[in-house]
């Protein structure tokens, strides 16, 4: 070596930028967010990334409170719709950012048949068992298995649902994993075993504005792409037809984007009048896939912001916030009404049980469930 002493110097320099040169990774901490009615204690549990995004999840309903998302000029607005108090969650269950179980959205009279057998759920939607009958995973103290920092930070929930809890056979045991990266990815991992052959349906019911819970600017206004040629007619009590309907030519083609309020309040369309407004599923292209493939796209287009929907399932629920009425009053007391947020729940179809020719829900002992769901945020150029 010629010159030994100068390789030293750069050896070193180069040591030196290397631990000056910040690390990237992903914190996870928890704090109570306060007690239920009974005394239980409901814990908050905080992931952050590196960019900004962060994400806190409550144990009550599994449920995903906020996710806050910087814009281009890197302001950090929350864009999730939900309450500030824990007691809200408890006195008016209304889905927002919980785990849904055992079944996602609507069963047709509250009734499935398996293997011969005819079960009776709860009934809390016009005659027909929504979301678990009111009596499901959403208003369960789930609990927190563990918490990690890391390149990815990490927190586990799970809960045991007994045989013949809300009228579903079978014991089923369920855990969720949120798991948020260096970048920002939240990924959502549903697992499940049951001991009987039952149905499931799990997924997230996160309600979102790109724009920021309470902006000015609600949903309508933020723009969707959904990778869907297809979607589930429904009747007047939203339970679907069994028919695959092209969107080509209607209100529910999204597959170029197109702003929410498009469409929206269209009463030449008997599908939207039955929804007022959407509320319906789409079948997605890819179909059910291993791994998470991109459903949807939504993106406030002022701000900048965007949220992608990633999910190994074969459809996706679209619903615009139909049903906000302005009786809730949610995060910083603002009033929400109808078009303040929507919903994008990756799902099997509606009323799946009772209809051979949709997605089966059946879990047997031996066959685990597993659904896994990402919502990847970033930014859009001007």
């Amino acid at each position: 070596m010629r010159n030994p002493g100068k390789f030293f110097l750069m050896a070193a320099a180069s040591a030196a930028a290397l631990a000056a040169t910040p690390v990237l990774a992903a914190d996870a901490t928890q704090a109570s967010a306060g007690k239920l009615s009974d005394g239980s204690d409901v814990t908050a549990v905080t992931l952050k990334a590196a960019n900004g995004v962060s994400a806190t999840i409550l144990t009550f309903g599994a449920t995903l409170w906020k996710l806050n998302a910087p814009d281009r000029e890197g302001k950090v607005a929350d864009v999730l719709l939900a309450y500030d108090k824990i007691s809200d969650f408890e006195t008016r269950p209304n889905f927002w950012g919980a785990t849904i179980g055992r079944y996602g959205n609507r069963i047709a009279d509250g009734k499935f048949t398996l293997d011969g057998k005819t079960f009776q759920l709860p009934l809390n939607d016009h005659g027909q068992s929504l979301h678990g009958g009111g009596k499901g995973f959403d208003v369960k103290n789930w609990k927190l298995e563990s918490v990690k920092s890391g390149k990815v930070a990490t927190a586990v929930f799970s809960l045991v649902s007994p045989d013949g809890d809300a009228g579903y056979p079978g014991t089923v045991k369920a855990r969720v994993t949120y798991s948020l990266d260096e970048a920002g990815n939240l990924q959502i991992a549903f697992d499940a075993t049951t001991d009987k052959p039952t149905v499931l349906n799990m997924t997230n019911h996160a309600i979102f504005n790109m724009a920021g819970e309470g902006s000015e600017r609600d949903a309508t206004t933020n723009v969707l792409t959904l990778t869907s040629s297809r979607y589930t007619p429904v009747s007047e009590k939203l339970i679907p037809t069994g028919e695959l309907r092209d969107v080509t030519g209607t209100a529910f083609d999204f597959r170029k984007g197109k702003p929410v309020g498009v469409g929206l309040r269209d009463g030449n369309d008997q599908q939207i009048v039955y929804g007022r407004g959407f509320d319906h599923n789409f079948a997605l292209d890819k179909g059910q896939t291993k791994t998470p493939e991109l459903a949807a796209r939504l993106e406030d287009p002022v701000s900048g912001r965007v949220l992608e929907l990633l999910t190994t399932e074969p459809g996706v629920q679209f619903y615009s916030g139909n049903f906000l009425d302005g009786t809730f009053i949610g995060k910083n007391g603002h009033l929400y009404r109808m078009g303040d947020g929507v919903a994008l729940e990756p799902q099997k179809f509606p009323d799946s049980p009772n209809h051979a020719n949709f997605p089966s829900t059946r879990v047997d002992p031996g066959k685990p469930y597993r659904h896994v769901m990402i919502y990847r945020v970033s930014t859009s150029a001007r």
